[in-house]
């Protein structure tokens, strides 16, 4: 077995560090003199649309007498340097191998890695303690630490230099290096109404941006939306041209002239609504044009198109318990919910409000019975179990709950009790997904726009935190749950709540403890930690990090900088619609 030498630890890199970060300055520093405004994107000599600061690395070529160790080391190492198609990672190929290698096909990112050697002739394995896996379209994977991928390496010697003659496609580089030169960036999907965008956050490299988001665009959303969103783009529609231009500002989409001609006006609407948000953070576009075989197509807006509400806002308002009643929390006032009847005699807790209707639902004390009610009707209970999660309700206006069936399995469950008379059978959705199988969900959230939910689960005494889509039927009802992505906390959690379109609260309840909440992103693998609170037992969350509230014994807690505000005291449980 070799010695364990990662590349970032060996001393001949150092030098080559310096020398490279010398080169990132110098062409920082040129950039800044002239910086290309046009130019077609990803593999093509001019790579402007994107990022024109991002940092750009010069990896060292192969050294004459490199061992073969070095060799592995020293390839993965050149994954830093992107530029021309990694072309200095190519030099450390054999001839054939430096023309089929994809490198794009995927990257894994790595906190360690170790060139072992197999007992076999020129077999190696790279052995990575890996971090993420990000692939072609983008999409990120993250793993716990401790997670090994081991690559299989085989050199040979040529004119008497060793060479790699077998390796998977992809790069792998150190976490550190993914960093500096990734960074993720939300492509956009609508939901089936096309009434909402949802992010759908993508990993890319900063400087060639907008060639590959639109890839990754026409490629359909992650297999955690899929089914969940919609694309205005038909499946199957391709770029004409492997480069997306951009002069002038204006982001030139080449597309398949079929799929695009035939397309209906509102549909060519929709297609650049999409793009024009998926493009929104790139610093050369201003605009989108859609180009059939290069020819420029008109998209003629008439009115019937709107533009998709990029970040669903919850009112600025919460619902809570006081005195055994519902009440509304507004303003640092409660005051009466309009024309609701008593619930007192039902000890309601963890109330949930609809953000598009005035129906309200809620647990009772012991959190085994759910209820739904409207103004100026009884509440009406819509199941029992032997434990059930916070309501929460969809723009669609169905609460959705979760908890153990007849037989004991995990159910996620949602009702649709609006304009249904008193003694009339409620709508009824009943799911059993696979991947909750053993676990105890501890929360389940909808999130604003009504695609996803944020779930909290537990199995083993050990939390997850993961992120759904939402299957629904033709009609809007709901039909299944895909199979979740997960976020990573850095502690267990018991409960959480969405704080925008892509980032969610959760914490870790106590009444005797301090408690700290924390933000865990899409966008981000660290979560943030919030500041420490004593006893906090419930968190509700607005429009954003500056709106998140914490509620213990001592009254509700609003965040505030680097600390927490005491607002009211008396209410409890509170939660805002949705």
């Amino acid at each position: 077995m070799s010695s364990r030498r990662p590349y970032l630890s060996r001393r001949p890199y150092v030098l080559r560090a310096v020398i490279a970060v010398l080169a990132v300055l110098m062409v920082v520093l040129s950039s800044c003199a002239q910086i290309p405004r046009s130019g077609p994107v990803g593999k093509s000599k001019d790579e402007s649309a994107g990022n024109p600061n991002a940092p750009v690395f010069f990896p060292p070529p192969p050294h004459p007498g490199a061992t073969p160790e070095s060799i592995i080391e020293d390839f993965y190492g050149a994954g830093s340097g992107y530029e021309g198609d990694y072309a200095v990672a190519r030099q450390y190929l054999t001839q054939a191998l430096s023309v089929s290698w994809k490198s794009d096909k995927r990257t894994l990112v790595f906190r360690k890695a170790t060139v072992v050697k197999t007992g076999v002739e020129n077999e190696f394995k790279y052995q990575l303690d890996l971090a993420y896996a990000v692939d072609a379209d983008g999409v990120a994977t993250q793993f716990p630490e401790g997670t090994t991928e081991t690559i299989p390496v085989t050199l040979e010697q040529v004119d008497g230099e060793w060479r790699i003659s077998a390796v998977p496609d992809g790069t792998a580089i150190p976490e550190e290096t993914f960093k500096v030169i990734y960074a993720a960036q939300p492509i956009y999907f609508y939901d089936p109404t096309f009434t909402y965008a949802v992010p759908d956050v993508r990993w890319f490299i900063k400087k060639n941006t907008v060639k590959a988001m639109t890839s990754a665009l026409l490629d359909g959303p992650a297999p955690y939306l899929q089914g969940a969103v919609v694309s205005a783009f038909p499946s199957g529609m391709k770029l004409a041209r492997e480069s997306v231009p951009v002069v002038s500002g204006a982001a030139q989409v080449d597309l398949s002239a079929k799929e695009l001609v035939d397309a209906s006006a509102e549909d060519r609407q929709r297609m650049q609504n999409q793009l024009t948000l998926t493009f929104r953070s790139q610093p050369d576009v201003v605009n989108v044009q859609l180009r059939a075989d290069q020819d420029l197509v008109r998209v003629e807006d008439n009115g019937s198109v709107l533009p998709p509400v990029l970040e669903k806002n919850a009112p600025a308002r919460q619902i809570a318990v006081s005195n055994n009643e519902l009440v509304r929390y507004e303003n640092n006032r409660v005051s009466a919910l309009p024309d609701m009847q008593p619930v007192a005699g039902l000890n309601p807790s963890a109330p949930a409000e609809s953000p598009t209707s005035q129906a309200v639902a809620f647990l009772n004390s012991a959190g085994t019975s759910l209820y739904s009610m409207i103004p100026g009707l009884p509440a009406r209970q819509l199941t029992t179990r032997t434990t059930l999660s916070h309501p929460s309700f969809s723009p669609q206006d169905w609460v959705w709950t979760a908890g153990p069936g007849a037989n004991g399995a995990t159910e996620v469950v949602a009702f649709k009790p609006s304009n249904i008379p008193l003694g009339q059978p409620v709508p009824t959705v009943t799911m059993a997904p696979a991947w909750l199988a053993g676990r105890v969900v501890r929360d389940f959230r909808i999130s604003r726009e009504g695609t996803r939910a944020l779930v909290i689960s537990e199995m083993n005494g050990k939390s997850s935190v993961q992120v759904t889509g939402i299957v629904r039927n033709p009609d809007g009802t709901p039909k299944d749950l895909t199979a979740p992505i997960t976020l990573f906390s850095s502690a267990p959690v018991d409960q959480g709540v969405w704080v925008n379109s892509t980032t969610v609260a959760v914490m870790k309840a106590s009444s005797t403890e301090n408690v700290v909440p924390e933000l865990l992103s899409l966008t981000s693998s660290q979560p943030q930690l919030l500041p420490a609170w004593p006893n906090l037992t419930t968190i509700s969350a607005g429009n954003g990090p500056e709106q998140i509230f914490g509620q213990s014994g001592a009254g509700v807690f609003q965040r505030v900088g680097n600390g927490w505000e005491l607002q009211l005291k008396g209410p409890v449980d509170p939660s805002f619609p949705g």
